[in-house]
């Protein structure tokens, strides 16, 4: 049995969980999520819990019965608190807007990066030099995030560039004269 698949996921009151054909809606204070279940795997609620259950000991099902679990438990961490993502800039003249929608990024470059925000994410920025990403799916949130930090990932002798607020860039020493 999956260590992680077999654990049951209790569902709060303020959340809402409809299963139907292969499909898990929950619903919560903060909005809803949607998840397409692979056919494998049955997904029910028992005892205000959600249970997944897996059709055979076949490890591409193995594999499938924890992540599953895993989806569902960010989708229900996602429905009633949220995720957030911050990233900071560092480096000088590195700053932050948004103008209609857009994130509007001066990082060095000859010109500005202006990125759409996608739907389902909210960026807000503090101060010109952090953004913060959030929103309720963990993956989008994530990778809107990854997006941003890779216009210029920190490089590791000065550490300019966009980081997470909680990496530590490693710092490398610099060239040394020849004696």
């Amino acid at each position: 049995m999956s260590r992680i698949g077999r654990l049951p996921i209790p569902i709060p009151s303020t959340v809402k969980v409809q299963i139907a054909d292969h499909t898990v809606t929950m619903q919560g204070p903060k909005g809803t999520l949607r998840l397409a279940v692979h056919p494998h795997i049955t997904v029910t609620v028992q005892d205000q819990k959600v249970v997944c259950a897996r059709g055979s000991e076949e490890k591409y099902d193995k594999a499938l019965h924890g992540l599953t679990r895993s989806l569902l438990n960010n989708m229900l961490i996602g429905v009633t608190q949220g995720f957030t993502r911050r990233l900071e800039l560092v480096g000088v003249g590195y700053r932050a807007s948004l103008l209609s929608g857009n994130l509007n990024i001066a990082l060095g470059f000859s010109h500005p990066i202006i990125y759409p925000v996608p739907p389902g994410v909210k960026v807000e920025v503090k101060d010109q030099t952090q953004i913060i990403v959030s929103g309720l799916d963990k993956q989008q949130v994530g990778a809107v995030a990854a997006k941003i930090r890779s216009f210029r990932p920190p490089e590791p002798y000065k550490g300019k560039g966009v980081k997470y607020a909680e990496e530590i860039v490693r710092r490398k020493e610099g060239k040394t004269g020849a004696a």
